[in-house]
């Protein structure tokens, strides 16, 4: 198998604990909704449409790396475009998120079409992808099957997941049903990802933290583990919001790379964790509208904070705010890039 060129790249050697020669920076969401050109360009087009057309993943994937100077590119797409292409009734809606029209709520629905299916799209922006970006890295993007079963099960975006819980804790056994099912979509999303050329992937467990640790290992880490396992032969970067509990969990489920939030300083999060792993971020989304200088000793500070780490990839500790400046992102990349 020949070696990709971003194998050298900051990011891969960060992530594979190698000596870097600069800490490697880029942002959740960082292709969408704060660049102005990606909002020109996604002008009366759906977001789930402009999902699925490579012509238009491409040119959004690669429009905060011409702008912001980012070390890495993440795949565009959405957390339920796998949901959408196996046959489930949803829409994203603006200003809600993703609306499922028949939620999963008994067994009489677990028949309904919960198989991989077939991408081409993804393939071709893949494809398109790693040839225009030769040496950047790509990453490939999924949701982790915890997080799509909340939107199934719940409907939509949810602020207690109660329903979820509910079907958790009432039927162990349906409920496990379910995330097999799932984690074979969210594996197979990857891998089509992988297949096509992506460096390394990040699996999305952003509503977990509503979780506490021994519900987490009980009835979600086996799930996500599975699903790890089998992207094992790329860096893999687990992240979920307000999972500071379940840091060192997460990272036995198979990360190389664990994601933290804004609310645990780096350098706990890696005592937390424990060796063996790299870790990624975490500086707080909001603090891109302080003044300039606010800014720049922030980013340090969370430098400072991941020098404990074996490897760090510089992040936000979300995504990006919509309403961010870009100047101000571009800013927070040149700081990280200089250094301490």
């Amino acid at each position: 198998m020949s070696i990709s060129p971003a194998h050298d790249s900051a990011f891969l050697r960060a992530c594979r604990r190698e000596p870097v020669p600069h800490t490697p920076v880029w942002f959740m969401r960082q292709a969408g909704r704060a660049l102005p050109e990606y909002r020109a360009l996604r002008e009366g087009v759906a977001m789930l449409d402009s999902c699925m057309r490579p012509d238009l993943v491409t040119e959004i994937t690669l429009q905060p790396v011409r702008r912001l100077g980012v070390d890495v590119a993440i795949f565009f797409s959405d957390i339920v475009v796998p949901l959408k292409a196996v046959g489930v009734d949803l829409d994203i809606v603006p200003g809600i998120g993703p609306v499922v029209g028949q939620p999963f709520r008994t067994a009489a629905d677990l028949p309904r079409a919960l198989s991989p299916g077939d991408v081409p799209y993804i393939t071709a922006a893949v494809g398109q992808l790693v040839s225009e970006l030769g040496a950047t890295p790509l990453i490939g993007f999924a949701g982790a099957p915890f997080t799509l079963a909340s939107y199934l099960v719940e409907g939509g975006p949810s602020k207690n997941h109660a329903r979820t819980k509910a079907l958790m804790y009432g039927d162990p056994a349906l409920w496990s049903q379910l995330l097999d099912r799932l984690a074979d979509i969210t594996l197979a999303f990857l891998r089509v990802q992988i297949d096509a050329g992506a460096s390394a992937v990040q699996l999305f467990d952003s509503w977990v933290g509503a979780l506490p640790a021994a519900d987490y290992r009980t009835f979600v880490q086996p799930h996500s583990a599975r699903v790890l396992a089998g992207v094992a032969d790329v860096p893999r970067i687990h992240f979920g919001v307000g999972t500071g509990e379940l840091l060192h969990a997460m990272g036995e489920a198979g990360a190389d790379v664990v994601g933290v939030d804004w609310r645990l300083p780096l350098d706990e999060a890696v005592r937390r964790i424990g060796p063996g792993r790299a870790v990624q971020g975490n500086l707080d989304p909001t603090l891109v509208f302080a003044p300039a200088a606010v800014v720049r000793d922030k980013v340090r500070d969370v430098l400072e904070a991941g020098k404990a780490a074996e490897g760090h990839v510089f992040n936000l500790g979300h995504g990006v705010l919509p309403e961010t400046d870009p100047d101000m992102l571009k800013l927070i990349v040149e700081t990280v890039h200089e250094g301490l």
